[in-house]
Parts: C-alpha cells; structure tokens; sequence
C-alpha cells in the first residue's frame, strides 16, 4: 500500500506498506476441503486457514476459510478465482475498498496525525497512529490548494457551450489561461511543477477542465503530470444515469489523481454543501479515500461505518443484503408499510408560533431504542418491549451495529454543538461545517436499514423506526393540547404549537416534558414572531405539508416551498422573491404585514420595469431544468425537450439526469424550436419573452399576497381583506 505523508514543514514522502487483505468463504466442509487443498497448489501468494467468524443473522460462529492475499493489486481476482471454483460457495470481506480495509487493520484513517518509521527504501517498518477521528479540533496536514475553473456561470455545464478561458488560483495569485500564447495544457504544468499542489480543487473539473487538458497534451505531445505517483495512471471513470426514490438523477465520471489530490465541487454533495472542512471530516470519520469520499453518497460512509464494527467485532460482511423480508399478511403489510405521521398545517397568517424539533429523531431512535437490523426480532428476548402498532421485539442482549454507528456521530455533533457557542468565528465556521458533515451522515442512516441493498439492511428495522416516530408524534401533540396549545402542524418530527401569552420559557417547559416522557431530544428550533402556512398550487383551500414562509425572533426567514427554493427558478424570480420577503420580515403581527404589501408590490413594480425596459442580464433569466430521458425520447415539445433537443443538434450528448439551462424567448410560437432557447447556444440575437418572465414573477409574488386565504391574527380571532 502506498502511503503519502507530509510533514509539518511540508517535506512530503511516499513509502510502502506491507498489506496482506483476506477474505472468508464459507460452504459444505467437502467444498472447504477441495478449496483449500486447491489454494495449497497455487503460487505462493495465497495464505489459507481455517477459522470462526461470527454470522450477524444467525447469531453464531460459523466455520470458514480465511484466504490471505499476498499482494492487495490481487485481492479481486482471487475473489473472482474462488466464485469460479465453485458458485454455491459464500465469500465474505471479498468486494471492500483496499483503502478503507487498511485502514482498519493500520489504526489509521485519512488525513491523520501519524508517527512513520522507514528503511531507506521508503519501506514502513512502523506505524502509529497519534489522532483519533472523534477529536474536536484537530490539525490538517499543510496542503498546497490549486483552484480551477472555466470563465463564466458557474452553474452552466461548460460541455454544454463554447470553449472559455481557464481561470487559475494558487499561492494568492490569479491567472487566466487564455491560450493567446502558450497551450492551456502547456501552461497548466509550469502552475503544476512549480507549486506541486496537494489538492486540486474544480469546478467542473471531473468531467471538463481535466479531461480537456489531458487531451490536449496528448495531441500535443506534452508531458501533464497531474499524478504526483510517477508510477500511476490518472483513472478516468464512466459517467452515468440512475433511479433513486422515484427520479433520474446523473452522477458524472470522476477523475482521481494518485499522490495528490482532486475534488470537484461540482460532482460532490459533500464539497457543495459542507466545503473542505466538512469534506475532510467525513474521510476522516468513515476512512474512505478523501477523492472517494468526496464523489460517493453520504450512505456508503455510513456503510464502511458499519462494516468496520462488523470488522472489529469479527462478523461476517455478506457481499450482497443476506436477510429478506419477513413473511406478512396483508394487514400486517399495511400496517407497517408506513412513513412518517403528518397533520395538515393550518392554513393562514399565525403569530408567536413555536417550532418544536426532536433532534436527530431518526438517528435518535436507534440509538435510545437500540433498533438496527440484526436486533428486530432477535430470537434471544421473547419478552422484549414491542414496537408500538407493530409487535416486532427488539434485542436487549446486544447492542445494533447501526445503534453504536449512530451512537457515536450523534455524541460528537453534539459536542461540537456545544463548542460553537464560545468559539471565534473562524473557527465556529468550522465546527459548524464539520457538524453539517455529520447531520447528512446521520440523514442517511435511517433510509439504509430499509435500502435493498444494504448489506447489514432489514426492511422491519425501517418500519420499526418509523412506528416509534410515529408514537412519539402523537404523544407530543396529545402534551400539548393537553397544557392549552393549539398544534397548527405537525410533520414528522417537529411541531408547531401555539398558546396565546405563551413566553420563550413557556415553550422550552412543554419541550422538556416531552422530552420526558418520549426519552428523545427536543428543542425549540425557532420562535416565530408569525408563520403563514400557504394552500396548494392547484387548490386554494387545501393546505400542503411543506410550504410556508415564517420570520423568527430576530427578523430571520423560513422558507419551504416557495419558488426562491426550487432549483429550477430563474434568478430574477428567486432575487424578487428574496428581496418582497425580506419587507415582510419587518412586519411583527398581521396588521404590519397587510401594511408592508405595498412596499412589496412596489419591489415587484421594479422588477416588470426592468424587464420592460431590457435592463436585466440574461443570466438572470435562466431556467434550469433536469432532463427525464434523452433528447430523442421526448414525444412533446415542452421546453425542457426543446432545450435538450437544440443541444443535440450542436453534437452535445445528453443523458438522463443532466440539467439543460435555457431563456424562454416566446413561450406561444407556434413553432416549437422559437419558444426557448439553450443558454448555451445563445449568441445575443434572440429576445426574451417579457410577458412570460413578468407572469413567471408575479407567480411568486402571489403567495406573499395572501389572497386565497382567511387571514388569522393570533388572539384575535380571524381577519379577512
């Protein structure tokens, strides 16, 4: 295994690690016997033994083969050899990532404080590890950072338009790589010797910037060395489309680079939302390679998460999910295939409402009622406590992988929760970014005890949790109605009371009853000097779950489902829309907000004015939208398949899952192609279609209105325009 280390003085080294992995086979002793007597005759770069490993479902040790792999560049083909030898035959720890399993057997974890000893051949002969991923505040390795991008909108796909420079930031200096004189790729190496950056961080690099370079150099026959490995190749992976939870989504083709490393904000959810702070934090908790973490879902860090417990433990890790459903009749079917509890909000205009959340509930749950896949239904506590509505037993002998896994992450966000307080600003910035990091990890970990494909996953351990959140809504409703509030929502795991008088210390007093009696935090997540709670699109008098808009305390927003939330909306809808709100946050009770309206309206006015008179920039008026199929699949010209199809045209491939970007230019021509154009075919002779765009604004200003519905002033009973 090669290992990169820098020193604090930023002297960098590369030495190898001796690293044997191994893997499990189990089956019938006769097929044992024959495999192992047919690993005996080949090369020496097998080790066999027999062993007991622990089967998390049927709670015992079983008799295994363990196979030693000499040389971790071998480990998947004598995997592979194994399933040849015999399909019926069951392998174990035979598809984990090298990195992560080293890792586990090192004491280590990526970006770690480390004590190396090496021969002069750059060979360990010892390791110790001087950090603890649990630590709080702990200290990065000094990386040089080389920042890239292509000039323009960032949010525009570049392979979608025409070539722009490449815009360079390294050691406090910007440059821009034109290739008015020297090639790009050229020039990219002069950046790359003389800084040997450790990380290179992109936008659009992954599929673009990198990609494009090596090109390049290729055609022109330059050196581009993006490895810092001289024995390496820059690996290059496919991009593609899949299905989750109902929609298509596109995950891109990655470029990882070996001996340094490269991240590419555009291609990582965890980079995106949690910057580098949060990146590094997720690598350091899951021990997956910083490269991988930062492409892959939060879910696979909580499954290596997993997988490690299991490692230590010394149970078996199934290649593939090994425990199925549960037979059911239909009523117990229908019973336990259920989500979270809501109630509809109450639609209107609603002052000093209080937003009651368990924190972390899901996550929460499994940790205090100890429910993880290997624990629902256990057959070692008959008269364990049943899951309310569904009768399933829970395990008190053990303690759930999935319990401890949470156990932990919710202990350390906590924690760093309570640093944040006293912390200078800098560094509140961080914990607030590593605690980001660890909320999406514990996001994850309910969908995974139900996701087909989990290896340690139970379909009853998701229903189970579900049931205790569902109880544990109703009994907070019942508290409070019980002390005199009205519930105005309720949503899964938080409530929204009121109680006319009712005080911050009020609040916090009902939080911590209910806290009591459920055994599950809560806080108040806001006071809000009013919440308005908005009907359907469609229906002016049918409330819907998740769309409202509220001002807290201290004049902060809230907001759900509004357009400035929607990914699709044009910057000029969601600017206006930001800007109408921010007026109405000044508004204390119904009649400032009814006076404020005006103001509102006039916010609008300028909006149509601009319009009118061609002064917005046509970056304001994008429309992004995710494609459903491909160009060609598309049987109606709507304009997201008119967009697509233009792009077609001009050679761009398109795939299921990628977003086009587009202006509308005259939403009712008759012929289809004049309708919309792509943002990246626009060249400045086609108009906007100003009708649409003032229809598109008024839209969103609508809701802010509050036309359609009966207006609640709070202890005053109902006020009507």
């Amino acid at each position: 295994m090669k290992l990169w280390l820098i020193e604090p003085n930023q002297t960098r080294h590369l030495l190898i690690d001796r690293f044997a992995p191994v893997f499990y086979v189990s089956g019938p002793d006769t097929m044992l016997r024959c495999l192992r007597d047919e690993v005996a005759r080949q090369p020496h770069a097998l080790v066999c033994r027999s062993t007991e490993r622990m089967d998390l479902w049927e709670r015992r040790a079983r008799p295994v083969l363990e196979i030693e792999v000499a040389h971790p560049n071998e480990y998947s083909s004598w995997t592979r050899w194994v399933r040849r030898f015999d399909s019926s035959l069951r392998l174990y720890n035979s598809d984990l990532m090298l990195a992560p399993l080293y890792c586990w057997q090192r004491g280590v974890f990526p970006l770690a404080r480390v004590e190396a000893e090496a021969d002069g051949e750059g060979r360990v002969r010892a390791l110790e590890c001087r950090d603890t991923e649990w630590a709080l505040d702990y200290e990065l390795p000094p990386l040089e950072i080389l920042r890239v991008r292509l000039g323009g909108l960032r949010r525009v796909d570049p392979t979608h338009g025409a070539q722009t420079a490449l815009e360079v930031e390294v050691d406090g200096r910007q440059l821009e790589l034109d290739e008015s004189g020297e090639p790009a790729a050229a020039a990219f190496q002069h950046l790359l010797a003389r800084h040997d950056p450790d990380l290179i961080l992109s936008d659009w690099g992954d599929a673009t910037i990198l990609p494009r370079l090596r090109e390049q150099a290729a055609r022109l026959h330059l050196a581009l060395a993006f490895n810092r490995d001289p024995g390496a190749e820059v690996q290059q992976s496919r991009a593609r489309s899949f299905m989750s939870y109902g929609r298509i989504l596109f995950k891109n083709s990655a470029t990882t680079l070996f001996g340094r490393l490269h991240v590419d904000t555009h291609n990582s959810f965890i980079a995106d939302k949690c910057d580098l702070a949060g990146l590094w934090e997720l690598a350091r908790v899951t021990k997956l390679p910083v490269q991988y973490a930062a492409r892959t879902s939060t879910g696979t860090g909580i499954s290596y998460m997993q997988m490690e417990l299991a490692w230590r433990d010394g149970v078996l890790i199934p290649e593939q999910k090994a425990e199925p459903e549960d037979p059911k009749s239909p009523d117990e079917l229908l019973a336990a295939d259920r989500g979270g509890l809501v109630f509809v909000p109450k639609l209107g205009f609603h002052t000093n409402v209080a937003e009651l959340d368990f924190v972390s509930e899901y996550p929460s749950i499994m940790e205090r009622f100890n429910i993880s896949p290997e624990t629902i239904n256990c057959p070692c506590c008959p008269d364990a406590p049943r899951v309310p509505e569904l009768g399933y037993r829970v395990c008190r002998v053990r303690r759930g992988i999935t319990s401890r896994v949470v156990e932990r992450l919710i202990a350390k966000r906590g924690e760093l929760k309570q640093h944040l307080r006293g912390a200078a600003a800098e560094q509140a910035q961080r914990y607030k970014l590593q605690r980001d990091a660890l909320k999406w990890l514990l996001v994850c970990c309910f969908g995974y005890t139900g996701y087909k494909n989990a290896r340690f996953g139970k379909i009853e351990a998701h229903e189970a949790i579900n049931a205790v959140a569902r109880e544990t809504l109703l009994v907070a409703k019942e508290m409070a109605e019980e002390r005199g509030y009205e519930v105005l929502h309720a949503l899964v795991d938080s409530l929204y009371v009121q109680k006319p008088g009712a005080m911050r210390g009020d609040y916090e007093a009902l939080a911590g009853e209910i806290a009591a009696r459920t055994r599950l935090p809560l806080a108040i997540e806001a006071i809000y000097r009013y919440i308005v709670f908005l009907p359907s699109r469609q229906f002016e008098d049918v409330p819907v779950p998740n769309r409202f808009f509220a001002v807290t305390e201290d004049g902060a927003l809230k907001v759900r489902g509004l357009e400035l939330r929607r990914h699709d909306t044009p910057p000029l809808v969601s600017r206006m829309q930001q800007e109408v709100l921010a007026v109405l946050a000044e508004a204390r009770d119904f009649a400032g907000y009814a006076a404020k309206i005006e103001e509102a309206r006039e916010i609008l006015r300028r909006y149509e004015e601009s319009l009118a008179d061609g002064s917005i920039a046509i970056e304001d008026l994008i429309l992004s939208k995710r494609l459903t199929r491909t160009p060609r699949e598309y049987r109606k010209a709507n304009q997201t398949a008119i967009a697509a199809q233009q792009l077609f045209g001009r050679g761009v491939r398109l795939r299921p899952g990628q977003t086009v970007e587009y202006i509308i230019t005259d939403a009712g021509n008759r012929v289809a192609n004049d309708r919309v154009r792509a943002y990246a075919l626009w060249d400045g002779g086609f108009g906007y279609d100003r009708r649409k765009y003032v229809e598109l604004l008024r839209d969103a200003f609508e809701p802010l209105a509050l036309r359609h519905v009966a207006q609640i002033a709070s202890g005053a009973g109902k006020v009507r325009e």
